[in-house]
């Protein structure tokens, strides 16, 4: 299946370089800019199409990866183009494949493809991405087809329904962006404490990384310590005496949710006292 790319950003370059890794066969890239098409061409050694026309015309295969906000118009750019029998695709964690309007009239084929993994450099990314559980949707015409693509690379496939790409998104940005967020307002706290930012920041790392290690080696259920999940409504009580705002609340909520957690571990344990007393 040859594979073809309109884009050559952070996305577009990994997952080309990625699948050409594998073994797919990468055609090459078109881009506005034709110095990022090049650069992309030149790395995943495959060649730099000048005009959007050609890259559709010799693709089975077409990776849209470009801005979310861009998908729609690209499609609307090339959906008049001889794109019968193709394969349109993109990679937004959020959008479905209803992005490309009216895409079965036009005999082609669309999905949504999207690495659950944080691509965050053109040149490496590629590297972790053998990690990464990909999602799919889109048409069951073809949809068998592209997992068969991802699965040959070693991946993981998990089938979603358009109406639940949203909460997917938002579950993925929980689990990175505003795990991130949520380091912030800790090293905050501690600059209030009287630390220094560097030190506050160096200070927090060995915790942050030793909870991030037991979560992922055992699950965030059995990885679960600390005053919510040992009953300790004292601390749970003074902890909340002492914050205020934003951070009190996201400490509520989250404390909530370690005792929905600790039930798990510990279903022997009653949680409705400290829940009553401190946290509803």
């Amino acid at each position: 299946m040859d594979i073809g790319f309109i884009g050559a950003g952070k996305v577009g370059v990994s997952l080309g370089r990625y699948l050409k890794e594998n073994h797919a066969h990468l055609i090459g890239y078109y881009s506005p800019n034709p110095v990022s098409a090049k650069e992309a061409a030149e790395y995943t050694k495959t060649k730099s199409f000048l005009t959007v026309e050609e890259v559709v015309k010799e693709s089975e295969l077409l990776f849209l990866t470009v801005p979310d906000g861009q998908i729609s118009k690209v499609w609307e750019q090339i959906k008049d183009l001889p794109v019968a029998g193709k394969i349109i695709c993109h990679c937004s964690g959020l959008l479905s494949s209803a992005v490309f309007s009216g895409i079965a009239s036009k005999g082609a084929f669309g999905y949504s493809i999207h690495p659950l993994l944080a691509v965050s450099d053109k040149f490496q990314s590629y590297q972790t991405m053998y990690q990464a559980v990909f999602t799919l949707e889109g048409s069951e015409e073809k949809r068998d087809s592209v997992k068969e693509l991802l699965c040959r690379c070693g991946n993981q496939v998990v089938y979603l329904d358009a109406c639940k790409k949203v909460k997917y998104h938002a579950a993925a940005v929980m689990a990175s962006n505003l795990v991130a967020a949520l380091y912030e307002e800790a090293q905050e706290l501690l600059l209030e404490c009287g630390f220094s930012k560097e030190l506050a920041a160096e200070s927090l790392k060995p915790l942050f990384l030793g909870n991030a290690h037991a979560v992922a080696q055992k699950g965030a259920v059995a990885a679960l310590t600390g005053p919510v999940e040992r009953l300790d409504t004292e601390t749970v009580k003074k902890h909340l005496d002492a914050l205020e705002g934003m951070e009190r609340e996201m400490y509520r909520l989250l404390s909530l949710t370690a005792a929905k957690m600790a039930r798990q571990k510990h279903p022997e344990r009653d949680y409705k006292e400290l829940e009553g007393r401190v946290l509803q």
